[in-house]
């Protein structure tokens, strides 16, 4: 795996009229791109009727950035080049299964989950779960680490950037079943956290949607609720104990363990990222 990398620059105007430099501002890029792609992951949310209809609306949101980034931000997309798309994505869900077994693991070890084999029909369960999850962590990434991290980073620097997004991405959860001010608080601290540090230290977007899909997509086949969504999987999961253990009807992101384990996999990331000089400081504080 290489560790070389080209430190990010800021996106400059370059010229042009006012309208111009509206456009290319990073908050009117962001908007642009999170309108443009939250139309296109309403109606392609579900599997129903149509089975590959999320991927259908993931393929559509790729676009979507491609075309924001191209013609309204006129910056390059190197994040999410196709040349390397398959061996991220790949790395980014490695690290997403790893991530949920352990969690889940250790949750089990300490009495608050046991599993037993579902009575299912393997494909009837898995298919719509993949296509479900797939289209959930394509438009999710490209919207939140997509859009939103770097054009807050663009303005205040990565680290605000990062505490932001992932503070907005817990708040965004607290409408799901089950939330509560504390599930929206892991979420933040464990998902936005974790991936706004992959994206930070990996600077590719294939990465981060290949962490959150399999993170999301082991979830829901161990039976567990994801984000307070249950849905039939390959296991059952018998919960018992207390919630700050097990994440009560939230799921298993609701667990001080998976808190606990996010912000250790997401520090050393940070590091990392700050090694290989991918981390933009504060615009004040740029050379």
């Amino acid at each position: 795996m290489s560790t070389t990398t080209t430190t990010p620059r800021p996106t400059r105007d370059g010229g042009g009229g006012p309208v111009s430099r509206v456009l290319r501002h990073p908050l009117t890029w962001m908007l642009v791109g999170v309108v443009g792609v939250g139309l296109v992951a309403g109606p392609t949310a579900s599997a129903e009727p149509f089975l590959l209809l999320p991927v259908l609306g993931a393929a559509l949101a790729v676009v979507v950035y491609r075309v924001v980034m191209r013609f309204v931000a006129r910056r390059r997309t190197p994040e999410i080049a196709a040349r390397r798309a398959v061996p991220e994505a790949l790395l980014g869900a490695a690290v997403g299964l790893g991530f949920v077994a352990v969690s889940a693991a250790v949750v089990t070890a300490l009495g608050g989950y046991t599993f037993r084999v579902a009575d299912v029909d393997l494909l009837a369960v898995v298919a719509p779960i993949l296509a479900v999850t797939v289209g959930a962590a394509v438009t999710e990434e490209l919207t939140f680490r997509g859009f939103a991290l770097q054009a807050f980073e663009r303005l205040l620097g990565s680290w605000t950037a990062l505490a932001v997004t992932a503070l907005f991405f817990g708040l965004t959860h607290l409408f799901n079943p089950g939330a509560t001010a504390w599930s929206a608080l892991a979420i933040a601290i464990e998902a936005g956290g974790l991936l706004g540090a992959a994206f930070l230290w990996r600077r590719n977007l294939w990465f981060v949607i290949g962490l959150h899909f399999a993170w999301n997509a082991t979830v829901a086949l161990l039976g567990i609720p994801v984000s307070g969504h249950a849905a039939p999987g390959l296991l059952v999961a018998d919960v018992s104990g207390p919630s700050v253990l097990t994440g009560g009807a939230f799921g298993i992101e609701g667990s001080l363990v998976t808190v606990a384990l996010g912000a250790l996999i997401a520090a050393p990331m940070l590091v990392l990222a700050r090694r290989r000089g991918t981390l933009l400081p504060a615009r004040g504080r740029r050379p």
